[in-house]
């Protein structure tokens, strides 16, 4: 990997320091999404850390979905996991499902009863979070507290069986209903569930809570340094908690980090989901969304996903970034790889009246002057030719050196072109322009003759091939990064969609109206034939992408991917 280990942080700082202390002799890291949905941009730092540290100390990274809530979760949600994290250049040593040590969970609780450190509860999830207080007040005992062990023991084998509702009875950890950390004030540890899971079918109805089986999954594995996000800080009394009561043999250590926010994104699973359950987006992989997948089809790469995250750095602090930082690494990834062609996205016919009709020739154009070794090719020129909608004006202001009545402009790789007249539609739109070329200006055979101020791209008329390009602003007008904590994060109180006690303000009034924009015009007569993924700067528009999903033989769809320039500077 192209990581610099020389760019110090505070968890390369701790593992160093476990190794030379004697207090670690190996090290292993993990990747444990829930696979509730896709993977987001906000992931991909998590996954560079986990197997970027990893890889420093000749360690180990696991891939590990914490599939303990089958209410949301998807085979499909699995698979394109994978596939992100493959696709972000990483593979793991070890792939685990939490769902595998499900019996050895039961086993774990079952010994917490025994030791009188767990008990079932009969209140219902909102008398449990009445019961448990606030951050100003302690909370008071369940009425269930002092249950025997045989009878907890026998009310959770049959909770097991299947004897009781959904939601009817849960399991709690008994810990401190005073403590001033909310999160060991009895937390549910099992709750009951009458689902199908994805990886084990009908097997069980009862489900651990995320609190409570992350820290054993760790242990089971040998994970040496849990690594996570800064929610999940002041749960970290409650996993060790979880290790020491459980009498794992493994001993984790739980670090947390600053998340990932970039302004104009939206960073919840839950909203995202709500943005493709409304039809809003095309898809988890539209390219306006901040997933993973969302990005590979708007053309990102790999390397400057990675770049970018690496940048950013690792820090307790949860600030955000400016979306504009990672389109300047997808630029700079770019800029060297990817072919320059012509794209005309707003066709006005241009007629060349004194070229002879019916000839077509071919000129020599760059594929990209910033790197020789990608040669030339070949493109068509002829009578007529599109160029952009903007590049004429009837009546142009000051300093507008584009075509317009009497003025001459350069054409790409072609000639210089004069204009002499235009023709309008019955609603007086401009829908041709009439003009001259001068043979002796031909590009590449050092023309000196006199100087014009502006260059145009085209497309020559007869051999163009149409496309659609997809422009793209950002899909949220608000600035600032939404602040919700995910749901997954917080299980304090029965479910997690319980367990949120933020009220979540309606984002969709935040979405752009005009985050995409579908125009059609023409491309080169070379690209007819290019495939799904390849990337291109178009003169003076920016870098696209061939969209995989509507591009078909017949039909060629382009999506944008930055811009050619921004004013952001590292």
């Amino acid at each position: 990997m192209e990581h610099n280990p020389a760019n110090s942080n505070f968890i390369r700082n701790i593992i160093k320091e476990d190794l030379e202390s004697g207090k670690r002799n190996h090290v292993i890291t993990r990747f444990p999404p829930e696979p509730n949905g896709y993977l987001h941009i906000g992931h991909a730092k998590s996954i560079v850390i986990n197997f970027d540290l990893a890889d420093e100390f000749n360690g180990k990274t696991n891939l590990r979905f914490d599939d303990t809530n089958p209410l949301k979760e998807d085979v499909e949600y699995v698979n394109s996991i994978k596939e992100d994290v493959k696709w972000l250049g990483y593979d793991w040593d070890g792939l685990f499902f939490a769902s595998d040590y499900f019996e050895e969970m039961y086993n774990r609780a079952v010994l917490l009863i025994k030791k009188g450190k767990a008990y079932v509860d009969d209140l219902s999830a909102d008398e449990i979070r009445a019961y448990r207080g606030t951050l100003k007040e302690p909370g008071k005992d369940s009425p269930y507290r002092e249950r025997s062990v045989e009878e907890n023991l026998d009310l959770f084998e049959r909770m097991r069986k299947g004897e009781f509702g959904s939601g009817e009875k849960v399991l709690r950890a008994k810990i401190d209903m005073k403590s001033p950390n909310i999160n060991l004030r009895d937390p549910v540890i099992y709750r009951i569930s009458h689902a199908t899971h994805h990886n084990t079918g009908d097997k069980w109805c009862i489900y651990p809570m995320y609190a409570f089986a992350h820290p054993i999954e760790d242990a089971i594995e040998d994970v040496t340094h849990s690594i996570c996000t800064v929610e999940f800080e002041d749960q970290r009394p409650l996993y060790n908690w979880v290790v020491a009561e459980t009498e794992m043999a493994g001993t984790p250590q739980q670090i947390e980090f600053g998340r990932l926010n970039i302004t104009n994104a939206v960073m919840s699973k839950r909203k995202l989901r709500k943005l493709v359950e409304e039809g809003i987006v095309d898809g988890w992989d539209d390219p306006r969304m901040p997933t993973i997948s969302g990005l590979r089809r708007k053309g990102y790469t790999p390397e400057a996903i990675r770049a970018f995250v690496r940048e950013t750095g690792v820090s307790k602090g949860s600030g955000f970034v400016d979306s504009q930082m990672l389109d300047h690494f997808v630029r700079e990834d770019l800029k060297l790889k990817s072919p320059r062609t012509m794209g005309v996205v707003r066709p006005l016919k241009v007629v060349i009246t004194n070229y002879p009709e019916g000839q077509v020739e071919m000129l020599d154009a760059e594929n990209n002057p910033e790197n020789p070794e990608m040669g030339t090719r070949q493109i068509p020129f002829s009578r007529e030719i599109y160029i952009e909608q903007e590049d004429f004006m009837e009546d142009p202001p000051k300093k507008y050196f584009r075509l317009f009545p009497g003025n001459e402009v350069r054409l790409k790789h072609a000639y210089f072109i004069k204009c002499e007249d235009f023709v309008k539609d019955e609603d007086g739109n401009v829908v041709e322009i009439h003009c001259t070329y001068d043979p002796e200006t031909k590009s590449g055979t050092g023309f000196t003759g006199r100087k014009v101020k502006g260059t145009l791209h085209w497309v020559e008329a007869s051999q163009a091939v149409p496309a659609e390009f997809r422009l793209f602003e950002p899909l949220l007008l608000d600035e600032e990064p939404e602040s919700e904590v995910e749901a997954e994060v917080a299980n304090v109180a029965g479910t997690e969609e319980e367990s949120m006690e933020v009220i979540e303000k309606s984002f969709l009034d935040q979405v752009n109206p005009n985050s995409m924009k579908v125009l059609n015009g023409f491309v080169e007569e070379n690209m007819k034939d290019v495939a799904p993924q390849e990337k291109f700067q178009f003169f003076r528009h920016g870098y696209f992408n061939v969209d995989p999903k509507h591009t078909t033989a017949d039909k060629l769809v382009f999506n944008e991917i930055v811009s050619l320039k921004s004013s952001f500077k590292l």
